[in-house]
């Protein structure tokens, strides 16, 4: 999946509560809905932040590991929280081990193969 189909939009987030605040204040606007033209701009008002609402939904819908419910997703977060634990005090442990070498492993000498480590094409 790439980068930017998992970045939310969150001028869409931001622009929720404007428009419901919008559709509240013509609702109750003193002159009311009586006139065509007030029921016109609540209905635009209603449909935009129906829209909105919509929009927010489906791409909270879409997301990455939506479709697990808060207690799974709980889960797998304290099972990795775990490992992660795990492997932290495995690292500490091999760090805290000295390391000991015997006198025969410095004096053991490595025999060459000449030929092995002659170049490709360098007999020419």
């Amino acid at each position: 999946m790439s980068e930017s189909a998992t970045v939310l939009p969150v001028s869409l987030y931001e622009g929720i509560l404007p428009k419901l605040v919008a559709v509240l204040q013509l609702t109750q606007d003193p002159a009311g809905v009586s006139n065509p033209q007030a029921r016109q701009k609540l209905l635009q008002a209603t449909n935009n932040f129906k829209n909105a609402i919509a929009q927010a939904k489906d791409f909270a819908i879409n997301l990455p590991g939506g479709e697990l419910l808060i207690e799974e997703q709980d889960d797998i977060i304290q099972m990795l929280e775990t490992l992660r634990d795990r492997k932290r005090a495995q690292l500490a442990q091999f760090a805290a081990k000295k390391v000991t070498s015997t006198a025969a492993a410095h004096n053991f000498k490595m025999e060459v193969d000449s030929v092995a480590s002659t170049p490709y094409g360098s007999d020419d």
